[in-house]
C-alpha cells in the first residue's frame, strides 16, 4: 500500500488496567492515570521522548488543579517541558476527538509525533457546593471585621449541603439511562436482549484475558504511595448468567424500564493513550506502524430525540466519505455504553426507513457481522473512562487486524450532545 508520507499511521497503543471506581485506583486522581499510561507507551516503545512534538489527552471530568490534565501527564510521564500539550472534551468520545486531532497535525505537517489518548478517574469527582453559598464566598473576600455578620444573611441550611454530581445531559435534564430507556422502547429493543447483549461482552472479555490477546495492549499500573501493582481490569464478570442478569432491576425508568446496572457501562477509571506518527517518521526512526487512520467523520444531532445514536450517523457519514461498506470490513469495534445503545444502532444501520428518513440515502446502510464486532469484550464488560475509551477502541481494533489478519477496522462511539464519531482504520503490511 502506497502512503502519502504525511499519512498519519498507528504505530501503537496500550492503557493501564481499567478499574471500577472507588477501587483499584481510589486514591489517585485522572492526572496519576494519565500519566502511567503515557509512559507506559514510551516504554514499550522505546521512544526517546524528545521526538514527540505534541501531546493530546481526552477527559471530562476535570480537576481544577490539573484543568489541563494532559499537560500535567505528559510532565509526569518524563516527556520534555518544551512539548505542547492540551486536553480536549467531547464527552464520551474525548479519546477520539484527541485521535483525530492528533491525524490532522500529522497531515498539516504541525507535528511528526503525536501521543494521543484519555484520562478518566470516577473516583475523584469534584463535590460542588451549591450555588448560593458559592456566591457568599465570593463575596466574603471583600469583608472586613464587622461585615461577615452579612455573611449568614439568606443563607438556608440547604445551601450548606454539597451538590451530588450526575449524569446528566444539560440541555435536557435527562441521565443517558433514561435516554437508553427511550431508545430501547422506540426500536423494540427487549430486556432479554440487552442482557444477553451484556452477557455476550462479559464472556468475550473473559476469553480474551484468558487468550493473551488483552493483556498484550494493556501495561501494569504502580499505584502510589506502596505501589501495589494492578494488572488487570477488575469489571469483567465471567461468573454472570442470564439468570443473575434477569433478576436486576431497572435502574433509570421504574418500575418497568429495560436498562439495569448489568446490562449498561459502569463508572470507571482508567486511561488509555495511543502513539500516532507521519508515515516517513515511523520510517526514519525504524518503527513499523499496525495501521493507517484512512478517514474519520464527525456528527451531531437533536438531544432531545437521537442522544445515542451517534454512530448510526457517523458510520453512515464515513461509509459515505470513503467509498465503502460495510461488507467491506474485517473488525468492528464500538463503544458500548449500554447494551439498548449498541442493539439500537445496529437496527437503524440496517433500517431502510432510517435510511431514507435520517440520512437521505434510498435503502438502509447494512447489517454488521456480529462474527467481526467487539469480540475482546467491550466497554460493558471492560469498563468505561470517559475520556479514555477512544484510544482503546484504537489499539483494539489495530491488535485484531494484525491477529484476524484483516485489512479494514470501523470504530464507531456515541457521545453527550448527541455526537458521533467513526474511525476507519487500514492495516500496513
Amino acid at each position: 500500500m502506497k502512503l502519502n508520507s504525511r499519512a498519519a499511521v498507528v504505530v501503537d497503543g496500550c492503557r493501564i488496567p481499567f478499574q471500577r471506581s472507588s477501587t483499584g485506583y481510589k486514591k489517585l486522581r485522572s492526572y496519576d492515570l494519565g500519566r502511567m499510561a503515557v509512559k507506559a507507551l514510551l516504554e514499550r516503545n522505546s521512544i526517546d521522548s524528545a521526538e514527540i512534538d505534541r501531546v493530546i489527552l481526552g477527559t471530562v471530568i476535570s480537576n481544577l488543579e490539573t484543568s489541563n490534565v494532559a499537560r500535567e501527564s505528559a510532565l509526569g510521564a518524563g516527556i520534555p517541558d518544551t512539548v505542547p500539550a492540551y486536553t480536549v472534551t467531547q464527552a464520551c468520545a474525548s479519546a477520539n476527538q484527541a485521535v483525530t486531532s492528533g491525524a490532522e497535525l500529522i497531515r498539516a505537517s504541525q507535528a511528526d509525533v503525536v501521543v494521543a489518548g484519555g484520562t478518566e478517574s470516577m473516583s475523584d469527582v469534584p463535590i460542588r457546593i451549591k450555588r448560593p453559598l458559592r456566591d457568599k464566598l465570593v463575596e466574603a473576600q471583600r469583608y472586613k471585621g464587622l461585615d461577615w455578620l452579612k455573611f449568614f444573611k439568606g443563607l438556608k441550611l440547604s445551601h450548606l449541603l454539597p451538590e451530588t454530581p450526575s449524569v446528566t445531559e444539560f440541555s435536557t435534564q435527562r441521565t443517558m439511562g433514561q435516554d437508553c430507556d427511550r431508545l430501547a422502547a422506540r426500536y423494540g429493543v427487549k430486556r432479554q436482549e440487552q442482557d444477553e447483549y451484556a452477557l455476550r461482552s462479559h464472556k468475550l472479555a473473559h476469553q480474551a484475558w484468558q487468550d493473551g490477546h488483552l493483556p498484550g495492549e494493556v501495561e501494569a499500573a504502580h499505584v502510589p504511595p506502596e505501589f501495589e501493582v494492578v494488572e488487570r481490569d477488575n469489571g469483567v464478570r465471567p461468573d454472570t448468567s442470564l439468570d443473575k442478569l434477569a433478576k436486576l432491576r431497572p435502574a433509570f425508568v421504574k418500575p418497568h424500564g429495560t436498562v439495569t446496572a448489568g446490562n449498561s457501562s459502569f463508572l470507571t477509571d482508567g486511561a488509555a493513550a495511543v502513539l500516532l506518527m507521519s508515515d516517513e517518521k515511523a520510517d526514519a526512526l525504524g518503527l513499523k506502524p499496525k495501521a493507517v487512520i484512512r478517514d474519520y467523520a464527525w456528527t451531531a444531532q437533536d438531544p432531545y430525540e437521537e442522544l445515542l445514536l451517534g454512530p448510526a450517523y457517523s458510520v453512515a457519514k464515513v461509509l459515505g466519505q470513503s467509498g465503502l461498506g460495510l461488507s467491506d470490513f474485517d473488525v468492528f469495534e464500538f463503544h458500548e455504553a449500554f447494551a439498548g445503545q449498541i442493539l439500537a444502532n445496529l437496527r437503524c444501520l440496517e433500517s431502510d426507513s432510517f435510511a431514507r428518513d435520517k440520512l437521505n440515502r434510498s435503502q438502509a446502510v447494512g447489517e454488521v457481522s456480529m462474527d467481526k464486532f467487539n469480540l475482546w469484550g467491550g466497554s460493558l464488560s471492560l469498563g468505561h473512562p470517559f475520556g479514555a475509551t477512544g484510544a482503546r477502541l484504537v489499539a483494539t481494533a489495530c491488535n485484531r487486524l494484525i491477529h484476524e489478519d484483516g485489512q479494514l477496522a470501523l470504530i464507531a462511539s456515541c457521545a453527550s450532545g448527541a455526537i458521533g464519531n467513526a474511525i476507519v482504520l487500514e492495516r500496513l503490511p
